[in-house]
């Protein structure tokens, strides 16, 4: 399938499985001993997905834990890949999906700023150009010259979220991490991502907040042991999934 002009995001055809292992022996000496143990059993996450998101969308993948949401979420940043299958995007992407990730403990918030946003591939000026920016929203005050690693989970949030939507990405992909934080933070992050979306910006999010889905996105993806059980418009997907699950 070739991506069409406003196409941002296409899956096509993507399984997904891993292995997982029961009672894994960790020691030569367990390998010996209880050779039994090392019995692996392939669990399939995503079974033959197929989607196609257009340049400006707001789409939530909802469905009950285990249904493959984060792992789909995760082969779209390619973080991981498929098994079988192809995720092509286009434009710059950026995630959400680890509190955290590419933050140095032991580095200030301020340096972990500049290493993060090199990460979405920033420069150095540009950071420079945006840094001030990033910490005003951040609300972090003189915590952004702390260690990272005596920030709560709230603070890492507050952080990871200010870079993500600095960095001018086509794309954001978010999982379940405005959950993180108290009422207020939430409520700003919430109200910047529907700037986002006013502004065009193709967004992907993952949450278990129906409320959240139907106030910020468009469409919905109900996924459903590993398959796509519902896709359409947000009100008729959301009553579906709520009706087949309460």
């Amino acid at each position: 399938m070739q991506l069409e002009k406003n196409d941002k995001i296409i899956v096509e055809h993507v399984y997904k499985s891993f292995n997982v292992y029961m009672d894994k022996a960790n020691t030569i000496k367990e390998k010996l001993l209880f050779f039994k143990r090392n019995k692996k059993q392939k669990r399939e996450i995503l079974k033959d997905i197929n989607l196609n998101i257009k340049e400006g969308e707001a789409v939530a993948l909802i469905g009950v834990n285990g249904s493959g949401k984060s792992t789909l979420l995760k082969l779209m940043t390619k973080i991981i890949y498929p098994n079988k299958g192809k995720i092509t995007t286009k434009g710059k992407l950026t995630s959400l999906l680890e509190l955290g990730a590419g933050f140095h403990p032991d580095f200030s918030g301020r340096e972990n700023i500049y290493f993060n946003a090199s990460i979405f591939g920033l420069t150095k000026k540009e950071i420079d150009e945006r840094l001030n920016k990033i910490i005003e929203f951040s609300e972090l005050g003189s915590f952004i010259d702390n260690p990272v690693r005596t920030y709560s989970s709230g603070m890492y949030m507050r952080l990871a979220f200010s870079v993500a939507i600095n960095v001018n990405a086509e794309i954001l992909l978010i999982d379940e991490i405005l959950s993180v934080g108290d009422q207020h933070f939430q409520e700003k992050c919430f109200k910047k991502m529907e700037e986002l979306k006013n502004e065009g910006k193709t967004m992907v999010l993952v949450t278990h907040s129906m409320e959240s889905v139907k106030q910020l996105c468009t469409r919905a993806i109900w996924l459903s042991d590993g398959q796509v059980r519902l896709d359409g418009p947000t009100d008729e997907v959301v009553s579906e999934y709520i009706k087949a699950t309460t």
